[in-house]
């Protein structure tokens, strides 16, 4: 007998329809997996088989083909488990048909969870953009593995019945079940930041942390060069505690990319403050942008609409570095491999620290330089000046002397600076109202001349410093879009001279790391 059971499988973060068809026919006991499976899919005959049995179900011990259609698709992971299980169940008329129900009710749910031998439910990853792309598809009932549910509690305008076992999912499909819809929920976004440190127990800095403001109200990448231990981790470690609150959408965004890539806390089912990512400097390039034969998210990914933090630049080998020159200047990353393409968001804000030279002392007013200036140009060149023209703000971390270390007085708390960026976002998040962008750092080419008019006194300043320091036309552009972050900071609804020289002195470096 034949049966078909619905499911869903992932390309990127876009879910599509699978139909799992289960026949069963005479001949030498054999289950045979088609539909491009990988390695995982074809293991579920084995899942299945002890999984039905341990149920309290009888397992055919006939000639079963299972087809994962469309076939044309390649099939990974082990969500289809419980699907393949349920139409053999109904193949052999013990769901559905057993009880008087005809097979066309089981047409009305989308069955997703792997299965443990004992018939137990499992988590899978995914959840919440499958929810969102079935719903999109007009799937009105979705079935799923309990452990799910906190992720999927957020997605209205769909039908989630969360089992434990797979006598729960037989149950639904027969119309005994129990089990109602989960109930919604509002997404609550954290309010408190997950940053380790505090800006309040920073030390001197003052320029450094102002840069960090303007970087944290505009979304601005920024690169503090400095020698060890002048406190650049340590800033970085702040900007948690200073980046504007997530919005729904921006929620619902990263939760789909984590959820994908399995990294998602089941406790909570939300990504409720903006990520922060920190990768070692030995990621490899699929660690950082994504890939693997499965063609998952990378670092990039997962810190969409957070931070991506990377310490020590330098250290981080120049074919990895410039593979971030792609999603820096499109907020997407393209990951192509043989079985097709899968494009991930990667709206992220870069933060990086480098040291000015390999012993880190170079331009130190307290200790002396060892370096050969040959020396020197090597270290910094393993930076491009391609990936340096995409960091908005440059800026130049000294050491703190003895009496400011020493010093008991606290400086302006991350919890304050945060109410003025806050502020600025909000500004930003009027005027792009409507058009997909929330900060200034990703205005395009018409929303800057639209936003970024100058009078004269600031475009005569402008343009002295383009002719002094060689610069680029995206860095030009990149000065425009610091600028009126600074302005926004200051509640200026024009872009003063005062804001384009700020901005100016944080491209001061260009010519020092270049």
């Amino acid at each position: 007998m034949l049966s078909r059971i619905k499911s869903y499988a992932l390309n990127g973060l876009d879910g599509y329809g699978v139909i799992a068809e289960v026949d069963i026919q005479q001949g030498s006991p054999n289950i045979d997996i088609v539909g491009l499976p990988d390695a995982a899919v074809k293991e579920a005959k084995e899942r299945v088989r002890s999984a039905v049995k341990n149920s309290g179900y009888f397992f055919s011990p006939h000639k079963i083909t299972i087809n994962l259609a469309p076939a044309h698709t390649k099939k990974a992971g082990p969500a289809f488990d419980l699907a393949i299980a349920l139409g053999a169940l109904v193949a052999t008329e013990q769901a559905g048909a057993a009880h008087g129900i005809p097979l066309r009710y089981a047409d009305e749910y989308v069955f997703l969870g792997e299965l443990s031998l004992s018939g137990e439910v499992r988590n899978v990853n995914g959840i919440m953009p499958i929810l969102i792309s079935a719903r999109e598809n007009g799937c009105k009932k979705i079935v799923i593995p309990f452990g799910n549910a906190n992720e999927a509690k957020y997605i209205r305008g769909i039908d989630v019945y969360c089992v434990k076992t797979l006598r729960d999912a037989v149950d639904i499909i027969n119309g005994t079940s129990c089990i109602e819809p989960i109930e919604k929920s509002d997404i609550i976004l954290d309010p408190k930041s997950h940053a380790v440190e505090d800006l309040k127990y920073v030390k001197g800095q003052y320029s450094a942390k102002r840069a960090l403001e303007i970087a944290a109200a505009g979304g601005h990448n920024i690169i503090m060069v400095g020698p060890p231990g002048g406190g650049k981790t340590m800033l970085a470690k702040c900007i948690p505690g200073i980046l504007p609150d997530m919005t729904e959408q921006e929620a619902l965004e990263t939760t789909k990319i984590h959820s994908v890539a399995g990294i998602l806390d089941s406790d909570v089912g939300i990504v409720a403050s903006r990520p922060f990512r920190s990768p070692h400097h030995t990621a490899s390039k699929i660690a950082l942008t994504g890939g693997g034969a499965n063609s998952h998210p990378g670092e990039v990914s997962y810190a969409h609409n957070g931070v991506l933090f990377l310490d020590e630049l330098p250290e981080y080998p120049r074919g990895v570095l410039e593979i971030l020159r792609q999603p820096l200047e499109d907020n997407v990353i393209t990951v192509s491999r043989a079985a097709g393409s899968v494009e991930y968001p990667a709206s992220f804000m870069l933060v990086a620290s480098m040291n000015p030279c390999p012993c880190g002392y170079h331009g130190s007013a307290l200790r002396p330089c060892t370096c050969t200036p040959s020396q020197i140009q090597k270290y910094m060149s393993r930076i491009s000046g391609p990936l340096l023209d995409r960091i908005d703000l440059h800026i130049k971390v000294d050491e703190v002397h003895y009496n400011e270390l020493s010093s008991g007085d606290l400086a302006e708390s991350s919890a304050a600076v945060k109410e003025r960026v806050n502020a600025a976002r909000k500004i930003q998040t009027a005027r792009y109202k409507g058009t997909g962008i929330f900060c200034n750092a990703r205005m395009t080419s018409a929303m800057i001349k639209r936003y970024c008019v100058l009078d004269g006194k600031s475009a005569s300043a402008l343009a002295d410093a383009y002719e002094k320091l060689g610069l680029s036309a995206r860095a030009y552009t990149r000065i425009l879009k610091v600028a009126r972050t600074i302005a926004d900071l200051a509640g200026s609804e024009n872009i003063e001279s005062a804001h384009i020289k700020e901005a100016v002195m944080y491209r001061s470096i260009d010519k020092a790391v270049q």
